[in-house]
Order: structure tokens, then sequence, then C-alpha cells
């Protein structure tokens, strides 16, 4: 099982291709230069190097969301031209699960992080035992003391992974929770672990067409919520 993987989801932007768990190429970058400008470039020069097409994997995986609006659209927008244009399936990956993916081999709660502004996060909680994941919490958007409160009674340890983990740390903390960020080398959203979850929905059989294919958001955009607003 070969998978094309993009994640766009924060301000860095990444692709992979992984075959049967095993990485065969990956590209990374966070230079506050916009998705628009640096996906496919990324995509295009990886897919070179390694000789490969489209056509030679066997679905396309995307981070759906939550995230940024502007960057999981251009996310999802790409992998359905790639997908269609290849006849390919895609694989609808939870941001989320993706991101706890990188942490599976710690024995832990994995609280995901990702900063949702107005005091709250986008969130899921996953206990991580023996490199398996067991969801314990839908994607969410949930305030920081509302989740302290939550996790005060948490046996496992905790550890913080996603663009929002040092704010989630710090607001754990004082909330006298102990708790730590992952390595920092696996904090952070990457395309190889968005792959790896897309390898698990290809075996499940739970793929999708291009067609299928829809961006996740937990809340409406800030544009429409002021819009909403004002005719309210």
């Amino acid at each position: 099982m070969r998978i094309l993987a993009l994640e766009t989801s924060a301000k860095a932007v990444s692709a992979a291709v992984t075959e049967d768990g095993k990485v065969l190429c990956s590209g990374y970058q966070d230079t506050g230069l916009t998705h628009s400008r640096t996906l496919m470039p990324i995509v295009e020069a990886m897919l070179k190097n390694t000789g490969l097409t489209v056509r030679d994997c066997d679905a396309v995986a995307v981070a759906v969301g939550p995230g940024s609006f502007t960057g999981i659209r251009i996310g999802v927008s790409a992998a359905k031209g790639l997908a269609f244009a290849a006849d390919k399936p895609c694989a609808a990956v939870s941001t989320l699960e993706a991101m706890a993916r990188n942490v599976a081999h710690m024995d832990a709660l994995v609280v995901c992080a990702m900063d949702a502004r107005r005091n709250q996060i986008y969130n899921a909680l996953f206990a991580a035992e023996h490199g398996r994941l067991t969801r314990r919490t839908p994607d969410r958007a949930i305030g920081l003391a509302e989740l302290a409160e939550e996790l005060r009674d948490e046996t496992l340890p905790l550890v913080l992974v996603g663009d929002g983990a040092a704010l989630c740390e710090r607001a754990l903390r004082e909330a006298g929770l102990p708790c730590r960020l992952a390595p920092p080398h696996l904090v952070m959203q990457n395309a190889m672990s968005v792959a790896l979850c897309g390898e698990d929905l290809a075996r499940a059989g739970k793929l999708v067409s291009a067609q299928e294919l829809l961006p996740v958001y937990l809340r409406p955009p800030q544009a429409q919520r002021l819009r909403d607003r004002i005719q309210n």
C-alpha cells in the first residue's frame, strides 16, 4: 500500500510518500511562505527525486481538519486535484489523529492541541499504549480551563502535541496538572503521520473518491461568524 500524503493544517507544510508503513520520501517547510506557493513545488520535487508519480500511489491522503481554514482548503483542494487527475481514491485524515500518531510509541495520554484562539484549542485525546492509539474523545473545540478540569483525575502521564501544545502546557501547569511536550521533532503536524493514518483507512476500506473528499471545520470561519453577528 503506497500513499501520497499532504499536511497543510497550520503554518508548516509537508508532503510524504509511505509504503506499508515505511517512509519512502518526505518534504517539510516552515518558512512563513503561503501553502499555495510551497505545497505543489514540494510534492513535485519529492516525486521527481524518487521517480514516482501519483499514478504509482494507491491513494492520496490529506489532513482534512481541524486547522487553519485557508490551509485546510488548500490541502484538500490539492489532494482532490491530484487524485482526480490520476483516478485515485482519497484518505480523509483527522489532523488531530495524525499528530497523535507521532507519539503512539509513548505510553501516555496524548493531548492534541491546535490554537483555535479565544482561549480555545482544537483538541482530541488518545491513549497510547504499545504503539497503538485508542481514541478517548471526538475532535472538538474546547476551552483550556474546561480541558484542565476534564484531565484532573487522569492517571496516565500527559504528552502534548500540535502547534498549540505550548499554549496548552502553560494552561495545564497553571491548573496544577503535570504534563510535558512531545520531543521537538515529534510535536508538530507532519505528512508522514498523515500517510500512515491513510494506510490505516485504506486497510479498513474507508477511502473516498476525490469528489467526496471534504474539509472538516469544527466551527465556521471568522468572516462567517462576523457576518452572522451583523445579521443577527
